[in-house]
Parts: C-alpha cells; structure tokens; sequence
C-alpha cells in the first residue's frame, strides 16, 4: 500500500508499462498484451504486472514487474513460484524485475543459489530497480515523461540533502512537464501520493500547494478514487464498532450500505 491510502502499487504504475519496459529494462517491443493471470499456488496474491511483450526481433516473452515499497526477505522464493506458474500457463520465459520505491536501503536479494555439486545446483536470477538510485537527471533529460511521478522517490543522496528544495524542483519539472493538462494532473497527483513514502505530509502539502491549485488536482481520477477509497474506509470504521456493540449485520449493511459479505469478513 502507498500512504495512508488504500490503493496498490499496480493501481499507480498502470500507465507506466511502455516506459518501464523501453527505459528501465531497456526492451524494444512491437506488442503488449496483459496476461490475466491468477497464482492459487502462491499465496493467495496476484502478481503486479504480467504482459506478453513481442519485441522487434519477433521474440515472444513474459514480462513481470512487481513494485515493492519495503524489503522482503521471501521475495526471491516468491518470484521463482511466480516464474514457475508463468512458464506452466503460457510456455513463456519469463523476464522479471522488481521495482522497489521504499525509504530504507536495499535489502533484498536477486535471486537464488544453490549448488550441492556438480550435477546438482540452481541459479535464478532477476533484475531489481533501486529507484531511490536514479538521479534526478537521468530521467529530466529524457523524454519518458511518465516517469516523472516517480521524481520524488529518486537521488536519494540529493533528497535527504536538500530534503523540500528537492521535492520543490520535483514539482516545478512535472509543472513543465508538455503534455495535455489532464495527464499532466494526473503525474503530479501519483506524485504527491508516492512522495508520502518519503515525506512528512506537512512538507508535502506546503510544497503542493500551488501546483493543486495551478492543475485542480482535486479533478484528477487518482484523486477522486483516493476520495471513494477513503469513504470507504470510514465507512468500515464505522461497521467495526457497531459489531462490537452487537448490532445486527442487516442493519449494518443499511446503515453503512456496504454489502452484507464485506461485513462478515469484519468478523474474522
């Protein structure tokens, strides 16, 4: 989750496919098509992103991305049961990042290595971003304007520094940033959302301030589901404490209109 909002990884970076695979991973494709997969053998969780990319050379390959905001130690057990579930569904070999925004350094290994002899060993490997170790420049001088959502979160040196000047000169780049304003809206609004993992929310506001008032950030769709989100949870809150008063689930779902099932998972 990103902040105190309930809203994924995958939510945020949805649009951010075709610039991560030709920047970050440096692939050059013809055709994207997302794979609507299920992994009932790993943990009960969908996978952040999962496309069948056919690059220029005709090659047909399964590209997973996943977005990690803190560091796990499972993460290599997980992405080869990821790999494993790719390669049993579509017979493709599977290309995997891990793209990790979080505050704390990197601690997550990429990948696995066991050898109990000649005959007998495995090497898996994956590729992990460090967005935190992009500076600010590689991205400001290029043309993958999508990316510039993810400013707030890159040189990390430079950030902790100069801490709000850098944020600032984050905001003034996406403020320029030339495309239509819709889209521009909608960059700085994930932005303000994602520099929460790196910021306290008082210098976030301040240094948001003109640009919600210059774009009308409270227009953009990323704002207006964080709005519904955040209803949403007010009204759990709510169903939380009239079960414990002993109120019938019925009059709850009236009362909050959240459906009668999402009230009886309360209760576990």
């Amino acid at each position: 989750m990103v902040g105190k909002y309930d809203i994924t990884l995958k939510d945020m970076f949805s649009d951010l496919t075709d610039d991560i695979l030709s920047y970050f991973l440096g692939i050059q494709h013809t055709k994207i098509e997302e794979l609507n997969v299920e992994f009932p053998r790993v943990e009960m969780r969908e996978s952040d992103m999962i496309f069948r990319c056919i690059t220029k050379e005709g090659n047909s390959i399964a590209v997973h991305i996943e977005f990690q905001s803190d560091n796990d130690r499972e993460m290599p057990y997980r992405m080869l049961r990821y790999a494993v579930e790719i390669m049993e569904k579509y017979g493709l070999i599977p290309y995997q990042v891990v793209v990790y925004i979080g505050e704390n350094s990197l601690n997550m290994a990429d990948g696995l290595d066991f050898n109990f002899g000649k005959e007998n060993f495995l090497k898996y490997r994956y590729k992990i971003i460090d967005v935190g170790e992009i500076k600010f420049t590689e991205i400001t001088q290029t043309s993958y304007y999508e990316l510039f959502m993810l400013l707030p979160l890159m040189d990390k040196e430079r950030r902790k520094k100069e801490k709000e000047l850098y944020l600032k000169e984050c905001i003034e780049m996406i403020k320029k940033i030339p495309l239509e304003q819709e889209r521009k809206r909608e960059l700085a609004a994930r932005a303000k959302i994602l520099a929460e993992l790196v910021y306290e929310e008082e210098i976030i506001d301040k240094m948001f301030a003109e640009v919600i008032k210059m774009l009308d950030l409270e227009k953009s769709a990323t704002f207006r589901r964080l709005i519904e989100e955040g209803r949403k949870e007010a009204k759990i809150t709510i169903a939380k404490e009239l079960l414990k008063e002993g109120m019938n689930i019925d009059k709850i779902a009236k009362v909050t209109k959240l459906p009668v099932e999402e009230i009886k998972k309360l209760l576990n």
